[in-house]
């Protein structure tokens, strides 16, 4: 196995297809950035507009404080006053060097007021920046001052756009309005201060755009390192393939991050597991045994190892892959596989097979006994032939290395003993059934019958190969007790000397490895024994027993030892109890019904 180079195979070609115009971190940056220069902009406008509305109200300020002293000057109300008692207006020329215009004109020069004009009560001008001007009307109405007001406002006259102050003279008396003052800045005045005041505002603006663009940059970095890179339509599409594939396999799939910590499981390895509340738990906390912590250590980084555990009555294998993106470590998927069918499966198909080969055997030994009575028919010898024909029925055309008459009414057990007895009698070991076996029904459920004593006969064989005993035998006794099966194995072998006899029971422990014509690597001029004691023994998966104690127990019966054996044999003794896997003949049902 390798570790996995991707998350998804085909990301590279949907990448392709998504990417025809710009990347979603790209659009990212740009909307980010255009509503940072949206916001600066407004931001900067609005300040602006109300940094101009102050700087008007301060210039109105001024020019209304400048209004009001010139309006209580005694020579502006002496004058205004007199010309109003008279009805008599003075002149150009005289109102050029007139004490109004000289006041007037001292005054906006001390000020760098634009204008200050002083009228009368008339509307006309006793005081102007342009001498032209006085005696004429002015441009704008004094009607308000005129009326006893004081005002502030923006208006155009003949000296452009201002912000102007009109208040009203009144008589040395108080009790009349001979004129009115009417004070101005240009505008100009204003746009100058708010141009000073704009370059901070500027700066600020540049700030914060600088720091958006980068805020912005690091986000969008920060977003392409959390998605690897994935663009959000190929996360969507890594989603749906993620509940394909966790939810529509037949496997258990669990993601472990690189901490140690499960990112996902799927149902079916909750299931095979046991486990419940997964997310963010390690291994360890989940309670798994040590050897599935083994599989995700550094020295197995490529992935090429597995281990196979018995959990909650089902055989388990369980492989670790790491997973990997570019130079980035991303954690491991551990698969959990369900082998327990396919191991039961596997001991009844081996059975199948050594009887298909006994049966092809027995075929050639009866092609020639019928060449037998052909040819003694042929010359005529046919008391001989009839003889021989008898004989043959006797003995029937299946010749197994053991004897089923009167014990065994099964069919299917008669096969399986059969086929087993010719497995052992090529390791040279003779299997044969006990004096009280003693089966009065039919088997109704042969896969666990199967395994259970398949596990049983197979370990018995290899004991009595390995065993120091010359006279090596297996004997198998079977006894019905309504639907419940009966069996006894023996052999002898060493047996279990110095071991606890519930050792054999738990996972991993191995009491027989491989017989050798399940070795495609054995030397075949090697014999049973030499190739037990060459060190293949023990290299069995360390389940069978287990396997067949849970079978036994998912039923209400066991698997036990009866006798750990004697030194130089006879070897241990197992016996198996397993409930309602018999079926009743159906005379004896009758009867008992």
């Amino acid at each position: 196995m390798e570790a996995v180079d991707s998350v998804v195979p085909e990301v590279g070609d949907r990448r392709a297809v998504h990417r025809s115009g710009l990347a979603f971190s790209t659009r990212m940056l740009v909307l980010q950035l255009a509503v940072v220069a949206l916001v600066i902009i407004l931001t900067a406008g609005v300040y602006g507009w109300l940094t101009y509305q102050r700087l008007s109200d301060e210039i109105g300020s001024k020019s209304l404080a400048v209004a009001q002293s010139l309006a209580v000057e005694e020579p502006i109300r002496k004058e205004l006053g007199a010309v109003a008692t008279a009805d008599l207006i003075p002149g150009n020329s005289t109102l050029r060097t007139g004490p109004v215009q000289q006041l007037a004109e001292v005054l906006r020069d001390r000020t760098d007021a634009l204008f200050v004009v002083v009228t009368d009560r008339s509307g006309l001008r006793w005081s102007h920046p342009n001498p032209a001007e006085l005696g004429r009307p002015v441009s704008t109405s004094p009607d308000a001052a005129l009326s006893g007001q004081e005002i502030t406002v923006q208006e155009t006259g003949t000296l452009g756009p201002s912000v102007r102050s009109k208040v009203p003279v009144w008589s040395a008396d108080g009790r009349s309005i001979v004129g009115e003052v009417s004070v101005g800045f240009s505008t100009r005045d204003v746009l100058a201060g708010l141009q000073a005041a704009i370059l901070p505002i500027l700066g600020v603006a540049a700030v914060a755009l600088t720091l958006g663009t980068a805020g912005t940059a690091l986000l969008s970095r920060r977003l392409r390192t959390d998605t690897l890179g994935l663009e959000p339509a190929e996360i969507g599409e890594l989603v749906q393939d993620q509940a394909v594939v966790l939810y529509g396999v037949d496997e258990g799939v669990l993601g472990i991050a690189e901490d140690g910590r499960v990112t996902i499981c799927n149902g079916k390895a909750r299931r095979l597991l046991g486990l419940a509340g997964t997310s963010g738990r390690t291994l360890a906390e989940l309670g798994l045994p040590s050897r599935v912590l083994a599989l995700l250590e550094p020295a197995n980084a490529d992935g090429n190892k597995s281990v196979q555990m018995m959990v909650n009555g089902s055989v388990l294998i369980m492989t670790a892959r790491k997973v990997v993106r570019g130079r980035r470590k991303l954690g491991w998927v551990l698969m959990v596989r369900d082998r327990t069918d396919v191991e039961a499966l596997s001991r009844q198909l081996d059975a199948v097979g050594a009887l298909s080969t006994a049966l092809r055997a027995q075929r050639h030994e009866f092609a020639n006994r019928l060449h037998a009575v052909s040819g003694l028919l042929n010359v005529g010898r046919a008391d001989e032939a009839a003889s021989y024909l008898q004989a043959t029925l006797k003995s029937g055309p299946l010749k197994y290395p053991v004897d089923f008459a009167g014990k065994l009414e099964d069919t299917y057990l008669q096969a399986f003993i059969g086929a087993k007895a010719l497995r052992a009698a090529e390791l040279g070991v003779p299997l044969r059934l006990g004096d009280a076996t003693l089966i009065t029904g039919t088997v109704s459920d042969p896969q666990n019958v199967t395994t259970v004593l398949g596990n049983l006969v197979d370990n018995a064989v290899a004991a009595a190969v390995r065993g120091a005993c010359l006279d090596r035998w297996v004997e198998v006794e079977l006894l019905s007790e309504d639907t419940t099966l009966h069996l006894t194995v023996a052999d002898s072998g060493d047996g279990l000397q110095g071991v606890d006899p519930e050792a054999p029971f738990k996972e991993g422990y191995s009491t027989a490895g491989r017989m050798p014509g399940q070795d495609p690597e054995r030397n075949p001029d090697q014999g049973p024994a030499d190739w037990l004691e060459a060190g293949n023994a023990g290299q069995g998966e360390g389940l069978g027993l287990t396997l067949s104690r849970q079978i036994a127990r998912s039923r209400g019966g066991d698997v036990w030892v009866i006798s750990p054996g004697e030194p130089g044999g006879p070897g241990a003794v197992f016996c198996a109890r397993l409930p309602r896997v018999l079926a009743l003949n159906d005379e004896r049902t009758r009867i008992e019904g």
